[in-house]
């Protein structure tokens, strides 16, 4: 494990205890049976039921039960051991059946012998922006999908993450050609802005559109469709407000229309 994956890792078992017992990922409601999917996911995704779906990076796993919920047979992996322990605990509490497994996203063919098993793969979230290689991912995300079968992302867009998301001004701060991992020290977590975790730092790369469209097209898979958003799914930025389906937005509606925040696509492996 390099330095930056083991720094990430410290960060991550830390944020998943502090997510799973604060208040930003309202765990009490999910356990009420709450869906903790957005509108956007169900609706882009489709039906699942009865379908095999593969997570990535699934955190501490509500959004992999919520997907249970709906019926799809669901493994989720994520590389923290204490969010895969309190997934694993969420699912027997609350009689939803999946299997959790803890491993670093691209060794994930040492641990799931399930080349071709699945229907749906699906990330979501702040997801690939932990990975340096994107070639490697489009790779194990093809080489888990049925043919036929379909890859699903919502995510953070490119363009957004050159911002300053300390200020609401839409200052451009991050490169967006940068190759080199981007430092991060700053305290509390996404969901838990006053969390005080043991481990401060994180490392982060950006991946612009044509990396991420790239990879999933070298690895053998066609773009369905690509969909840019003003809206995501965290406070991305100063000065936002939770809509009904709990995606945050710029409260000036004229900011709005300066930057998408926000992207989700799809694209499917052919049958031959």
């Amino acid at each position: 494990m390099d330095e930056y994956t083991k720094a990430n890792l410290d960060w991550w078992n830390d944020a998943a205890v502090a997510h799973s017992q604060g208040g930003g990922y309202d765990v009490a409601s999910f356990k009420a049976g709450k869906n903790r999917l957005h509108p956007l996911e169900i609706e882009e995704v489709g039906d699942v039921a009865g379908k095999k779906l593969l997570h990535l990076q699934c955190h501490f796993g509500m959004d992999t039960l919520s997907w249970a919920r709906l019926g799809a047979q669901v493994t989720g992996i994520d590389f923290s051991d204490k969010a895969i322990t309190i997934a694993q605990d969420l699912s027997r509490e609350l009689g939803l059946d999946a299997t959790f497994l803890c491993t670093e996203l691209f060794k994930l063919t040492d641990v799931l012998d399930a080349a071709g098993a699945f229907d749906i793969v699906f990330t979501s979230y702040g997801a690939i922006g932990w990975l340096p290689d994107l070639q490697l991912w489009g790779r194990i995300v093809a080489h888990y999908l049925k043919p036929g079968g379909f890859f699903y992302i919502a995510e953070g867009h490119p363009f957004m993450w050159t911002f300053d998301d300390r200020s609401g001004d839409l200052m451009l701060h991050y490169p967006y050609f940068s190759k080199e991992p981007i430092k991060d020290e700053e305290e509390g977590t996404y969901a838990e802005k006053n969390a005080k975790l043991e481990h401060a730092t994180t490392y982060g790369w950006n991946h612009t559109f044509s990396e991420i469209f790239n990879s999933l097209i070298s690895a053998g898979l066609t773009i369905d469709f690509l969909h840019e958003h003003q809206f995501c799914a965290w406070e991305c930025f100063p000065d936002m407000e939770k809509g009904e389906d709990r995606f945050l937005r710029f409260k000036d509606p004229a900011k709005r229309d300066f930057i998408p925040l926000m992207f989700s696509l799809k694209a499917t492996k052919p049958l031959k």
